[in-house]
């Protein structure tokens, strides 16, 4: 199906008309068409490209537009257009060469016939809008740069979609701004709850910024909310977005500075949270799980700026009272809270409790206020293979070897072996990385200051092996592929093939038939540490949990392929029954 065209004409009526009357699918024929200068580009689909474009020329926002460009196929259809229409503007985003003037609305994924044969020619399509100078990047690397893996212009999944409305209909209760709540999004490893946070915030921004007097192009779920009356709620509304990790708050904030009407400022820490005057009209929270209690920070002066910040919102009588949490300063700042989190990723002991996180599902789903996404769009091996993963490391017995088709998922004996199939991957299709428990010391942690840069942390089966120097966007670094990430640089990533080593802070105990957890073995300092602020101290059944949780972690990365590599013989024989071997 690779009949296409793509006809260019100058930005102006005279162009369309000429280019018109020798090309009658122009009048009467389903179309994709862009619309660009230098800076700008839109992205748009019609049954009548001439009528069209003289609708774009009457907007002012489109005025400064230089050239156009209509692409032809003689079997396009509606359905064929709305999707290419979609490819291109989450391909030209992540592309970075222009900024996208469209908004998020429109984005779809569904299926429709001879869709796969329609794809096939949108490749061929890319290429020579690529030719024709439209666009930099090569497809590949669009597909693992974090701009498209993060980009708002993603289409929902059905899920996805109907927590959206859910969430929506909540939020905007239009003419009824005294009211307040708080949602909880639950999802597991690769069910996309980064993707709602950052669709959701484009979408209220969108509807703010909208002009009710325009007609709105499409018609999707959430076109209602582009009438009047809901721009008036949301145009004075301040949005922002919590990361608790510091690696993927990086990477969110150079994705919102691609995106018009969004910014990099949008994308907070708790503790940028606590220390603003103002407060947000809505805060979302993702990975929220992974917000702090009280404990003993990572570094002296979080100490104080915890204290602090205790202070600044709720008195100086409550610095120093240990049972207020980041998720009390979120509250206090914010009048509505959406909180996206998974209770079985939280991984160290200073991560909000368990009982909390229960309680605030369980006031969340009393309030109809509780939304699940269950559909995998990570890992192609699906939800059965997350479960089955979650299955081992917990030792509930699952079916042994269970066949996950194309998902390449393997264990090996032989560290150097999966090394070497991992760096064949990386050459392959990219993004393929090592990971590891925290079972190693990290002693080249400055060794960018030391004149020793050969130094290494880990030496298994005769192979020497670093942690990773950069800690924030480490598996964009250009030294990654030959070092090992950690739990902190890899949460809330995708790869497409993840080697995991699962050190011996794990081993099996052949007399009890169980997985247990070495103390001697983890060197992660905040990962073992007593809450001594709330006089807690952890079990090594306590930390065993959390261990379990990093690998679970660990296993779900890969897109295409999860490699294995266990350090203790007995736990290596105990999963070699359950993942084929390599």
């Amino acid at each position: 199906m690779t009949n296409f065209e793509i006809k260019a004409a100058p930005f102006h009526i005279g162009a369309i008309d000429t280019l018109a009357s020798v090309e009658p699918k122009m009048n009467d024929w389903p179309v994709v068409y862009t619309i660009n200068d230098s800076k700008y580009i839109y992205i748009g689909e019609t049954t009548s490209a001439s009528s069209r474009m003289r609708n774009h020329k009457s907007k002012v926002s489109m005025k400064g537009l230089k050239e156009v460009r209509i692409i032809l196929h003689q079997k396009f259809n509606k359905s064929a257009c709305h999707d290419l229409e979609s490819h291109l503007i989450r391909y030209f985003h992540a592309d970075g060469k222009y900024k996208i003037m469209n908004g998020n609305a429109g984005i779809s994924d569904y299926d429709y016939f001879n869709r796969d044969d329609y794809r096939q020619s949108f490749d061929q399509i890319f290429e020579e809008l690529r030719l024709q100078g439209l666009m930099v990047k090569s497809i590949p690397d669009i597909v693992n740069d974090n701009i498209f893996k993060y980009s708002p212009f993603k289409s929902l999944s059905l899920d996805q979609s109907l927590a959206m409305e859910s969430i929506l209909e909540t939020l905007l209760p239009v003419k009824r701004s005294s009211s307040s709540n708080q949602i909880v999004v639950q999802g597991g490893p690769g069910t996309g709850k980064t993707i709602v946070a950052v669709y959701l915030i484009k979408l209220l921004t969108d509807i703010a910024l909208s002009n009710p007097e325009d007609e709105l192009e499409i018609d999707t779920l959430f076109s209602d909310y582009f009438k009047a009356g809901y721009k008036e709620e949301l145009e004075d509304w301040r949005i922002g977005l919590v990361i608790p990790q510091q690696s993927l708050r990086k990477t969110l904030k150079l994705v919102f500075k691609t995106v018009p009407g969004l910014h990099q400022s949008m994308v907070l820490s708790p503790f940028d949270v606590g220390k603003s005057n103002e407060k947000w009209d809505l805060l979302i929270v993702d990975e929220a799980h992974r917000l702090k209690m009280r404990s003993n920070m990572s570094a002296p002066t979080l100490n104080t700026l915890f204290r602090d910040t205790n202070i600044k919102l709720f008195g100086k009588n409550r610095g120093d009272d240990n049972s207020l949490t980041q998720l009390d300063w979120i509250n206090k700042q914010s009048k509505n809270q959406i909180l996206l989190l998974d209770e079985a990723q939280s991984v160290l002991p200073s991560d909000l409790p368990l009982q909390l996180i229960q309680s605030i599902v369980t006031s969340a789903r009393k309030s109809h206020n509780l939304f699940t996404l269950e559909t995998q769009l990570r890992v192609q091996g699906g939800k059965d293979f997350i479960d089955y993963v979650s299955a081992v490391i917990e030792g509930s017995n699952p079916t042994k070897k269970v066949d996950f088709g194309d998902y390449d998922c393997r264990q090996f004996s032989d560290l150097n072996q999966m090394i070497e199939e991992l760096k064949a991957k990386e050459a392959e299709k990219g993004l393929a990385r090592l990971a590891a428990g925290f079972a190693w010391k990290w002693k080249t942690k400055n060794r960018r200051n030391s004149p020793n840069k050969h130094a290494f942390d880990m030496e298994i089966d005769g192979v020497q092996l670093a942690w990773n120097r950069a800690q924030t966007d480490w598996i964009n670094s250009p030294t990654a592929i030959d070092e090992v990430g950690s739990i902190h640089t890899i949460q809330g990533y995708d790869l497409n093939f993840c080697g995991v080593i699962i050190g011996p802070d794990l081993y099996y105990d052949k007399i009890e038939n169980r997985i247990k957890f070495s103390r001697k073995n983890y060197f992660d300092p905040k990962g073992k540490e007593n809450n001594k602020k709330l006089g807690i101290e952890y079990t090594d059944e306590d930390l065993l949990k959390f261990v379990k949780q990093i690998y679970r972690v660990l296993l779900t990365r890969g897109i295409y392929g999860t490699f294995i590599y266990v350090c203790d013989p007995e736990l290596r024989k105990y999963m070699s029954e359950y993942f084929p071997k390599a």
